[in-house]
Parts: structure tokens; sequence; C-alpha cells
């Protein structure tokens, strides 16, 4: 073929993401690079439209044209976002002027009335497409756009009322937004099966930890108390829990360690209780959570 290795192994991974996904759905490809605005304006529609069409056989493929700049030449993309439907291999439309979720909407329908594509909802296909959603909010989410990563994770919710990856998500999201209330009624209206799921602890946990926030002003002067008075564990314990739900994990899990080398039974072991809480919300398999976790395994067994 004349491909060089890395133009072979950018084939093979069009191929799985993309051409064979298209042999019975439509693929919505996305060409777009991180430090492209109007790429970033763009993909919270695009998402929301493929998320509402995904029973109808409809699929999202971002392709980051600085990671894959072989397809993007393929391609022809002179300027992003580019964005084309596919159908069995082929670009069957040109989708880069439908800016609006009307615009898209209105070209979609009439694709989907000519294609035979297989819906989701035939033959077990839905959960790879509400699979791939959560993937893709969660890697928002994780690039600190908790609003909408909030929007993906309830159109999914929408669409898969029972998947508890799902709600744990939005949960973390409006944590992670500030929206502790809305977090709450979420968690609040929660079936006891889908509460039980350890995702679903895990982000009961964030938003337990969330409900001690305080602003700057408040944060400031219990962490003068704390130092002030290191004998003080109720004091200390408070600027723990407030430092962690204010982003500064390290001060929290600092103190809180501290608490444990000065008197591991205090409280009922409530310093070491709240570490295995925090660890909880921000997940075992975390590196940060991992270092933490040596540090206080060093103190309880040396």
């Amino acid at each position: 073929m004349g491909l060089n290795i890395d133009e072979q192994k950018a084939v093979e991974r069009f191929k799985t993401d993309v051409v064979e996904p298209s042999m019975t759905k439509l693929v919505i490809l996305d060409f777009w690079a991180e430090w492209c605005g109007p790429c970033k304006a763009l993909a919270p529609m695009l998402e929301k439209v493929a998320a509402e069409y995904a029973d109808k056989g409809v699929v999202l493929v971002k392709v980051d044209v600085d990671e894959e700049k072989f397809i993007a030449s393929q391609f022809q993309v002179q300027s992003i976002p580019t964005v084309y439907a596919m159908f069995q291999g082929q670009p069957v439309a040109d989708l880069t002027q439908a800016r609006s979720e009307s615009q898209m909407k209105e070209v979609l329908d009439q694709l989907i009335a000519k294609l035979p594509l297989q819906a989701g909802g035939d033959g077990g296909q839905q959960a790879p497409d509400v699979e791939q959603f959560i993937t893709m909010a969660e890697q928002v989410l994780a690039e600190g756009d908790a609003e909408r990563a909030a929007g993906v994770f309830m159109q999914v919710v929408e669409m898969a009322p029972d998947n508890a990856a799902a709600h744990a998500g939005l949960i973390r999201s409006f944590v992670a937004g500030g929206r502790a209330d809305e977090a709450q009624a979420i968690a609040d209206a929660l079936q006891p099966e889908i509460k039980e799921d350890p995702a679903v602890q895990q982000a009961l946990s964030a938003l337990e930890l969330a409900a001690t926030q305080v602003d700057d002003g408040e944060l400031a002067k219990l962490r003068a108390v704390a130092e002030a008075e290191p004998a003080d564990m109720d004091a200390r314990l408070a600027f723990a829990e407030a430092a962690f739900a204010a982003g500064q994990r390290d001060d929290a899990a600092d103190t809180l360690l501290e608490m444990v080398r000065a008197d591991r039974e205090w409280n009922d072991s409530a310093a070491r209780t709240k570490l295995l809480q925090i660890f909880e919300a921000v997940g075992l398999e975390d590196e940060w959570v991992s270092a933490t976790r040596r540090r206080l395994s060093k103190i309880l067994f040396d």
C-alpha cells in the first residue's frame, strides 16, 4: 500500500473506530483539535444530538487532527471543525455547516429516512452507544468542563435510566460544578439498587464531602485556628474537610495524616475514617490516592 508503519496503524484505528461501526450505523465524524475554540463550541451540540439520536442508529466519533494527521489529510481537511456523516465506510454528507441543533437534526432526519440503519434498540445494540457517551462525558469531566459533562450524563440518564455509571457521573459533575443541591436531588431520587452500585457510592461520598465547602475567607480562618491550636483535633478536622471541599486535597490529607500520627484513636478514628472517605470519593485507582494510602500505611504499621 506504500504506507509506513504509523500510517498503517492510523488506518487500522480508523477502520475500527469509524468504518466498522458505519457498516450498520450513521457515524458523525468530527475533526477537531484541543486548541480549536470553534470546535469546543460545537462539541456540546454534537454530543447532545448524537445522544438523542443514538437509538436511531447514530454515533459520534471525534478525530483529533493533531494526533491523526494522516487520516485528516486523507479527508483533505483544510480547517476545523469539519464534520462528515459516514455510512458503510463512505462520506454521505458534509455536516460542517450545520452549526445549530435544529440544522443538525434536520440533516440527520433526512439521512435516516434514506439509509438502512440498524437502530440502537435492535439486537441489543444500544448499550455500546450508551458506553460511548459515558466515556466521552468522563473525559470531558476530567478536562474540567463540569457543565458540559453534566449535559452529556443527563442525556445518558434519559436514554438509560437504570445505568448506575451515568447517575454517578451526573452527581460528580454537579458536585464539580458547584451544584450540590442538584446533585443531592439526583441522589435522593435514586432507586435503592442503583444507590448501592460502587460507582454511585463513590459519587455520594464526593457529594457528602462537598457539603463542607466554605468561602475563601472562612477557609483561611479554619486554617489559622488549626495551625494555632494543633492540639484542637476538632479544629483540624474542620479545616481538613473544608480544604478538601475547596479542592486543596494535599492540605486536607497532610492534616488528616498528622492527626492519625498524633492520636489514631481520637473520636473513634475519625481522621482515618475521613481519609478513607476521601479515597473513595476520588477513586481507589487514582495515583494520588495510592500515594496517600501508602503514607497512611506507613503511619499505621511502622
